[in-house]
C-alpha cells in the first residue's frame, strides 16, 4: 500500500495533473481532447495497463457530465450506429490491453497520435456520404480502439468532421459518442483485474482537476473562437505522441 501512495508524491503524478488540466479544457471546448492527449502521456507516466484504465475512468465521469446538454444539439441518426457498433466492439479491444506487450502498446498509442495530429494539420477529411454500413464500420474501428488503447476518437473525429454541420453539432455529435462507449469501455479492464488500488488513487488525484476544467472549457467555447483553440489542440497532441512514442 505504501508503495501505491509514494506514486501519489513523484513528478509523475505532477505532470499527470498538468496533462490533465489542459486535457479537461480541450474536451470542454471542443468536445473532445481528454483520451487522445492522456492515452499516451498517461502510458508513458505509468504504462499502458495502468494509465489507460485511469484514463477510461476519466472518460466515463466526464461524458456523463456533458451528455445531458449535448443530446438536444446532436444528430442522432448519425450518431446512434456509430456509438452502438463501438459500443458492441469495445471489449474485443479489450482482449488486446490485456494481452499485448505493454512497451509495444505504449509506443503505438504514441505513433497513432501522431498520425492523427498530422490529418488533422493537413486538413484531410473524409468527404463522401454517411451511409449506415460505412457508419457501423467506422464505430467497429472505433470501438475496437477504445478498448486496446483508450482512445475511440480518432477515426469518429475524422469522419464527421467533413460535413458542413455547425460546430455547435459537431461538439454534440462527438460528447454522445464518447457518452455511449464510457460505460462499456471500462468493463473489459475491470473484468481483467486492472482496477486496483493504485488506479483509483491515481483517479482520485486528476478526476477533480479534470472535473474542474471541463466546465471551464465549456465556458471557452461561447467566448474564444474557434481558429484559436487548433494550434493549441496540434500542439498538444504533437507532443503527446512524441512522449509516448520515444520515451
Amino acid at each position: 500500500m505504501s508503495t501505491a501512495f509514494d506514486t501519489l508524491l513523484d513528478w509523475r503524478m505532477a505532470a499527470a495533473v498538468l496533462a490533465t488540466a489542459i486535457a479537461g479544457l480541450m474536451r470542454g471546448y471542443s468536445g473532445f481532447g481528454t483520451a487522445v492527449l492522456l492515452a499516451p502521456i498517461y502510458s508513458s507516466l505509468w504504462g499502458a495497463r495502468a494509465g489507460v484504465p485511469v484514463m477510461l475512468l476519466l472518460e466515463l465521469f466526464v461524458s456523463l457530465q456533458l451528455l445531458p446538454r449535448a443530446w438536444g444539439d446532436a444528430d442522432r441518426r448519425v450518431i446512434l450506429p456509430i456509438g452502438g457498433a463501438a459500443f458492441v466492439a469495445t471489449p474485443l479491444g479489450a482482449v488486446i490491453l490485456l494481452t499485448a506487450d505493454p512497451e509495444g502498446l505504449r509506443r503505438f498509442i504514441g505513433g497513432f497520435v501522431l498520425v492523427f495530429g498530422f490529418l488533422l494539420m493537413s486538413g484531410w477529411r473524409y468527404h463522401g456520404s454517411r451511409p449506415l454500413p460505412l457508419n457501423i464500420a467506422v464505430g467497429t474501428a472505433a470501438g475496437l480502439l477504445k478498448g486496446a488503447t483508450g482512445m475511440s476518437g480518432p477515426p469518429v473525429i475524422l469522419y464527421l468532421l467533413a460535413g458542413t454541420e455547425a460546430a455547435i453539432r459537431h461538439r454534440a455529435n462527438l460528447i454522445v459518442f464518447f457518452a455511449m462507449i464510457a460505460i462499456i469501455s471500462v468493463v473489459g479492464p475491470l473484468w481483467g483485474g486492472l482496477m486496483d488500488m493504485a488506479v483509483l488513487l491515481k483517479l482520485a488525484v486528476v478526476l477533480p482537476v479534470l472535473m474542474i476544467c471541463v466546465p471551464l472549457g465549456a465556458r471557452l467555447f461561447h467566448v474564444i473562437p474557434v481558429r484559436f483553440y487548433k494550434p493549441f489542440a496540434m500542439g498538444a497532441l504533437m507532443a503527446a505522441g512524441s512522449i509516448a512514442l520515444f520515451s
